[in-house]
């Protein structure tokens, strides 16, 4: 059984490349370089969609940039899954993945990074800030909707079915 690939294709209407990671639009709460999400489906409800049954695989064929954007996702999903744990409250969820989403992290083509074999490194300093900027976006609402997934109607405890993926490795490589 292969693993489940992206739908979002590239085209020049409404997305653009850094690198090879497809800079998609976003519906999203959050300031950012991003662009407006025309339909109700965009990038970041695909990555939480296709998580959990993606999280078991150890090999993932790329099949274009849009699959690049939907492994940066899931490797996101696993730290912050990694970071909470079953007893907090949704608020003190909040909190701890906010923080996670915003501080300093390495992009591809910095020395950090762990994917530089599957990314290539943005072409110069003003796209290299777009795409820190974009991926600190991206990263903030993607932690805001799985809040919204993990908690659902309790505030008090995540769901123990999300909760159980949260040691899982996706592709064996975490970021």
């Amino acid at each position: 059984m292969p693993a489940y690939h992206s739908t979002f294709l590239v085209d020049g209407a409404n997305s653009r490349e850094v690198g090879d990671f497809a800079v998609l639009p976003l519906k999203t709460k959050f300031k950012g370089p991003s662009l407006p999400c025309d339909s109700e489906y965009d990038i970041i409800d695909e990555i939480l969609d296709l998580f959990r049954a993606n999280t078991f695989f150890k090999n993932f064929q790329i099949k274009g940039p849009a699959d690049r954007t939907l492994i940066y996702g899931i490797l996101f999903v696993s730290q912050c899954l990694y970071k909470l744990n079953i007893r907090m409250s949704k608020s003190e969820s909040v909190r701890v993945l906010l923080n996670l989403a915003s501080e300093d992290f390495a992009i591809p083509g910095d020395i950090g990074f762990p994917l530089n074999s599957l990314y290539q490194a943005p072409k110069d300093r003003n796209e290299s800030i777009f795409f820190r900027q974009y991926l600190t976006q991206f990263r903030q609402e993607l932690a805001m909707r799985l809040i919204e997934r993990l908690y659902g109607k309790d505030e008090l405890k995540p769901n123990k079915f999300w909760m159980a993926f949260s040691r899982k490795k996706f592709m064996n490589k975490s970021l």
